[in-house]
């Protein structure tokens, strides 16, 4: 029998604010952490051993599913269309495209002109680029207005350190410098001659907004964010007509304003920050159109103002809040606005003109997302959607805004066939503890029966107000047609009902996002959807928090726990305010360095603190050795703990992916390889390790 990593236990006692905790695998933090971050070859070598028998261990429990990994890869891998191209987007004399080639990991971004398509000109070719690295992503790449340059933003060690660098189109041959310390956002001047980047600081906070004329290495401080808990950015409007420098965290933001005829001026404060107001702008004609939770608007609403006049006392109602339609994002043109808005975990667009006059887009489906797509072209009456359900693959349209003709540019093909009539959605609602009625997303095959036979896999998130959209995956197919049921429990902490929804899972009413959890559980088996013991949870990165608070709270509903990144060592990770995203997190989750309720509050479900001896379900936690938001060391203190105190035989299982960071493989095919991980660890679980 494989026996797993015992880890020394080291004693180390913390006092904080009159509570005193301990925690024995402190040791697994490397005091070097912030260099590790830029070379993993710096990790003290007893953790790395530590980390390298963990991953031992992992493959030897899962040898037996080696086979079944193979297989679900070459299924997802079926169901991708090899030589996949994206649909063009128009700008001025281009069409701008991403694309594939059979066999690519990476894509190749390229444009070919408007009076030429056959003309085309490959300006990144990432492939090329990520040769000789174990890991490679690119953040944002984009030309500039006068499409004479490129600029993309790299990171090699999976740490969001990004270096930008940028190509002459008309002259590869000329070598600009490039720009290293990057958040990863840039934006070119509208005059082409000047590139706008956030650099981050020693901590990974985006802090500061650089200007560089292109062609130089002298950058030039347009703006410091002072505050540790801010987040700074930059972007240009669509219409050219301004720079805006954006800085907030979850609760507050707040807008710079630089005219885009003069990218060396001193930017403006728009509207200045106040405690609790959230607002972005988006310039059409000789105005700002203000998405804003001003004047108690909790589900937001659109404002309209000058652009000779932004500060708040001159905003004006546009488009009224309501109450459960909850405005999410929004895109100008010279003629329209167009707005999405969620209501009950679905989402419609609606489109209006300069006379107030207004079309929406709303499937009928019981689940979809549909969501604006990206543009660059401000003079156009073209909008961009895609649309797509658990059942449908992505479609592409462009939609007229004048006339309402819609046209379908590409739709998702699955070369190895899909059937939508093979499959059904549910939405149902688990009622929460509290009342509230939570929504479900369930998929399955028409031929799966809801009798309680058939296992189940149940994904959540909850946090940040990021809602958990009901896409098409290929990837969960390969269960569905095992006979099982997928399920997103869109639990409180998301948007998916609103900012209240959100606000609902946050801080002081976190816990209401675990219970949330068990209750759709509780809810799906009852409707026969999975059984207690035969479901498997996962959950990634603050999703993950959810997956330790569940297993503390309630081991026997689950076959098998999935958390990849997970945040599991809460209160210790908000009590040091050296890690890259505390300070920022402190709006979400409660500053225990200053606050006694916050300590407590965050001790009660804090995944680390809570464990106990329990039979704890199967777990595989999966991290990144050089991810700066969730550490690596988390999943491998909570490992180590809850092995301790375990009273089942089902294995806890640790693997640290040793060359990426928070987002894994980034290769598509290589991510499909941690994909086939989790879903043969889910079947081995309900299968092998599920209690009897």
């Amino acid at each position: 029998m494989t026996l797993p990593p015992t880890p020394r236990r080291i004693p180390h006692t913390i006092t904080q604010l009159g509570r005193t905790r301990h925690d024995s695998y402190a040791w697994m933090k490397d005091d070097n952490w912030q260099n590790v971050l830029r070379d993993p070859a710096l990790l003290r070598p007893e953790i790395a051993e530590h980390l390298r028998a963990e991953n031992a261990y992992t493959g030897s429990i899962l040898s037996g599913t080696e086979e079944l990994q193979a297989q679900l890869v070459a299924e997802m891998k079926g169901r991708m269309q090899l030589d996949d191209t994206y649909p063009a987007l128009p700008h001025g004399p281009f069409f701008y495209q991403t694309s594939y080639s059979a066999g690519a990991e990476y894509p190749v971004y390229k444009r070919y002109p408007a009076t030429a398509p056959q003309a085309e000109q490959v300006l990144l070719d990432v492939n090329e680029a990520a040769r000789g690295h174990d890991y490679y992503a690119v953040a944002s790449a984009t030309h500039s207005p006068d499409h004479t340059l490129f600029a993309h933003a790299e990171d090699t060690q999976g740490s969001e350190i990004y270096r930008i660098r940028i190509r002459h189109l008309d002259d590869p041959a000329t070598t600009i410098p490039g720009v290293d310390n990057c958040s990863g956002a840039f934006v070119f001047s509208p005059d082409s001659r000047f590139l706008f980047w956030v650099w981050r600081d020693e901590h990974g906070r985006p802090a500061r907004v650089y200007r560089r004329r292109i062609g130089e290495e002298t950058d030039t401080l347009v703006y410091e964010e002072p505050d540790a808990g801010f987040f700074a950015g930059v972007e240009a409007t669509r219409s050219g007509g301004w720079i805006i420098i954006s800085s907030g965290n979850h609760d507050t933001s707040e807008s710079w304003l630089i005219p885009g005829h003069d990218p060396q001026a001193a930017p403006v404060c728009a509207a200045p920050r106040r405690d609790g107001l959230m607002y972005g702008l988006y310039h059409q004609r000789q105005h700002f159109i203000i998405l804003t939770n001003a004047d108690g608007a909790y589900d937001f609403k659109l404002m309209v103002t000058a652009d000779t006049a932004p500060g708040q006392e001159n905003w004006c109602d546009l488009v009224p809040h309501e109450p459960g339609r909850y405005i999410t994002d929004c895109t100008v043109w010279s003629g329209h606005v167009a707005w999405r808005e969620r209501r009950d975990a679905n989402t419609r667009i609606i489109m209006r003109d300069l006379a107030g006059n207004t079309r929406a887009l709303e499937p009928a489906e019981a689940a979809y997302d549909l969501s604006l797509s990206g543009g660059y072209e401000y003079d156009t009456t073209a909008l961009r959607y895609v649309y797509q359900s658990p059942t449908t693959p992505r479609q592409w349209h462009a939609h007229d805004m004048v006339t309402g003709a819609d046209q379908m540019l590409k739709q998702q093909e699955v070369p190895s066939g899909h059937d939508p009539a093979q499959y059904r959605c549910w939405r149902l609602m688990a009622a929460a503890p509290d009342g509230e009625q939570v929504p479900v997303t369930v998929l399955g095959r028409h031929d799966t029966p809801p009798d309680g036979s058939a296992p189940l896999l149940l994904y959540g998130y909850g946090a940040y107000g990021h809602a958990i959209d009901p896409v098409f995956s290929t990837r969960v197919l390969s269960l569905v047609d095992r006979g099982w049921f997928y399920a997103i429990a869109h639990v409180r902490g998301g948007s998916e009902k609103g900012w209240n929804w959100f606000l609902g899972g946050r801080g002081r009413n976190k816990p209401n996002t675990f219970t949330d959890f068990i209750a759709c559980a509780q809810t799906l088996t009852e409707a026969g959807f999975g059984a207690p013991g035969r479901i498997v949870a996962d959950g990634r990165s603050a999703g993950g928090m959810v997956m330790g608070a569940i297993a503390n709270m309630r081991p026997d509903l689950f076959a098998g726990i999935v958390a990849v990144v997970p945040f599991v060592d809460e209160l210790n990770t908000m009590s040091d305010a050296s890690l890259p995203l505390t300070p920022p997190e402190w709006p979400e989750w409660g500053n225990p360095l200053q606050d006694v309720q916050a300590y407590d509050l965050i001790a009660s479900y804090a995944a680390y603190e809570q464990i106990a001896p329990r039979p704890y379900p199967a777990i595989l936690a999966m991290g990144g050795l050089t991810d700066p938001r969730v550490t690596y060391w988390e999943p491998a203190k909570w490992v180590a703990r809850l092995r301790e105190h375990t009273t089942s035989d089902r294995p806890i299982m640790l693997r640290t992916n040793m060359e990426a960071g928070h987002r894994g493989a980034t290769g598509r095919f290589d991510s499909l390889k941690e994909a086939a991980l989790i879903h043969a660890f889910a079947l081995w679980a309900v299968e092998t390790a599920a209690p009897k």
